[in-house]
């Protein structure tokens, strides 16, 4: 790994530069006289120290264009201003120190970024994020051994790109690395492609067939998709990994193989041995070091690192020129959830590359779809159990529940702009809370029977004993369209309200059958959602 070191500050870059050297670390000394360009063209760093002027057009061009062609850049300043640090960084500057430095600490940076350099290089696993930071070192961490690795994360995530380099870091890197998709093969097939099969053993084997196993033995074996697997392989399969040997379908010679197996799936295994789909004796055994991917909705500063590394790529690849891309644009891609993760991004990096238009890239380029945000996801898992014991498709079940979720929304809606309007317009404007005349007045319309409580009016037709019909207080005067009415007092009401058997006071109690059928019955507490 190489490392270049301007010479803008002569003594922290020479002290920088004694301690590199003998930490083996080889330098290039960039003098101010010198097009810094031109010299990292033709030496291709792995990373540059700037060791003075960073807020010089000259450098912060520099800063940024390598943000492009990927070498990082630190940066080591005169003054100890947040503000300027993080413009800085904005600009282009992966780490800043400010002077006087630490030495040992600038070197020891300089190292973490070279060896996360290296692994990226190794794995193909692109960020600086902190999930990515984590994914790495267990990376390093688990590649010498030999024992058993699950990878879990959603589709598109770069499960393979692990396995690879878990391969390629250790003692088995000479050795073959072979990839199965499990969920691909019927059960027959997958046992023949795992174990191999004798000749005879089965119609159409016409001859001795070498299993995976065999063709892995000495390097990593790949088994993808891993819950997919048949309950009977599954047995199989845990016999292998407990003792290192296998048998050939149709055959009874144990073969003894030395293959590590690097396991992964897209749903946690967990929730298959919870369905009872999975066994639990082999997720012990596969589950001995565990990797998670995180989806790229859960690392969304790296997506910009991702866009200009395919950039990159796939203008090299397709022979185009990308004249790049609007900050709106980035950060509408920042934004979006990228349901197929890291591998969608790279598709439509692609397309954008070979369909720009010549100029920058704007926000009105991208598919619709992306600037509208992509569809919502639903925030509930439907599982197979669900599915099993519901006896509906998926994708049914699907309608069902986001339905159902839709219907909350509409109904918290409601009741908060019932609330609203409560609270600014007073209660004069709702049925149910209309003042009851004076008795007098009453008397004289023939409208109150029997009673002399204010506010309580009487259906004529009905007597002191009638059942009285209830004008709801949940919704405005006009606003009852599309709402059913309950003539039943206290129909929809809250387990704990006490009986409306009778009507209270402020209550109104409408005349005839006429006048009932088109009035509100229904009273929307709060409390009933």
């Amino acid at each position: 790994m190489k490392v270049a070191i301007t010479l803008t500050d002569l003594e922290p870059a020479a002290r920088l530069n004694g301690v590199l050297t003998k930490a083996g670390i080889e330098t290039v000394l960039v003098p101010p006289v010198d097009d810094l360009p031109s010299v990292i063209a033709r030496e291709k760093p792995d990373l540059i120290v700037m060791s003075g002027g960073l807020v010089e057009p000259t450098n912060v061009r520099v800063a940024r264009q390598q943000m492009w062609d990927g070498c990082p850049v630190v940066g080591l300043a005169d003054v100890d201003d947040p503000a300027m640090i993080e413009r800085l960084r904005a600009a282009g500057y992966l780490d800043i120190f400010t002077k006087p430095i630490d030495v040992d600490e600038v070197v020891a940076t300089v190292r973490r970024i070279l060896d996360r350099r290296r692994l990226q290089q190794v794995t193909g696993l692109v960020g600086e994020s902190p999930q990515v930071r984590e994914v790495l070192v267990r990376i390093e961490q688990m590649a010498p051994v030999s024992s058993t690795v699950l990878i879990e994360g959603e589709s598109g995530t770069g499960k393979e790109l692990v396995a690879r380099a878990l391969h390629q870091l250790s003692g088995r890197s000479s050795g073959p690395f072979i990839a199965v998709n499990v969920g691909a093969l019927t059960e027959t097939l997958l046992e023949s492609e795992l174990f191999g099969h004798e000749k005879g053993a089965f119609t159409g084997a016409a001859e001795r067939r070498l299993g995976r196993f065999e063709l892995a033995d000495g390097g990593t074996l790949f088994l993808d998709e891993i819950g997919e697997i048949p309950e009977s392989t599954q047995v199989k399969l845990l016999r292998v990994l407990e003792e290192r040997e296998v048998t050939r379908v149709g055959g009874t010679q144990a073969i003894p193989v030395n293959v590590r197996v690097v396991a992964a799936t897209n749903r946690s295994l967990r929730d298959h041995v919870n369905e009872g789909s999975f066994r639990a004796d082999l997720y012990y055994r596969l589950n001995v070091l565990n990797i998670y991917l995180p989806p790229l909705r859960e690392r969304r500063d790296d997506v910009p690192i991702l866009v200009r590394r395919f950039v990159r790529e796939f203008s090299a690849r397709h022979d185009k020129t990308f004249h790049g891309i609007s900050a709106d644009a980035v950060q509408q891609l920042v934004e979006y959830p990228w349901p197929g993760n890291v591998r969608e991004l790279r598709n439509l990096i692609e397309s954008m590359v070979v369909l720009a238009p010549p100029r920058e890239l704007r926000v009105d380029d991208l598919p619709r779809d992306l600037r509208e945000g992509g569809g919502r996801l639903l925030p509930v898992h439907v599982g197979p159990i669900m599915r099993a014991n519901s006896g509906v498709a998926g994708h049914e079940m699907e309608f069902i529940l986001r339905s159902l979720v839709e219907l909350k929304l509409q109904v918290e809606e409601l009741r908060r702009r019932v609330e609203d309007e409560r609270a600014g317009n007073g209660r004069d404007q709702w049925l149910g809370e209309i003042p009851a005349p004076d008795a007098a007045a009453a008397v004289q319309s023939g409208v109150v029977q029997g009673s002399s409580a204010p506010g309580r009016l009487r259906n004529p037709g009905m007597g002191g004993a009638g059942r009285p019909v209830w004008a709801g207080r949940g919704l405005p005067a006009g606003r009852g369209d599309g709402v059913d009415c309950h003539p039943r007092p206290g129909f929809g009401r809250a387990r704990g309200h006490p009986s409306r058997s009778d009507p209270g006071v402020g209550d109104v109690v409408l005349g005839d059958a006429s006048t009932r059928q088109g009035a509100l019955h229904q009273r929307l507490d709060g409390d009933q959602y």
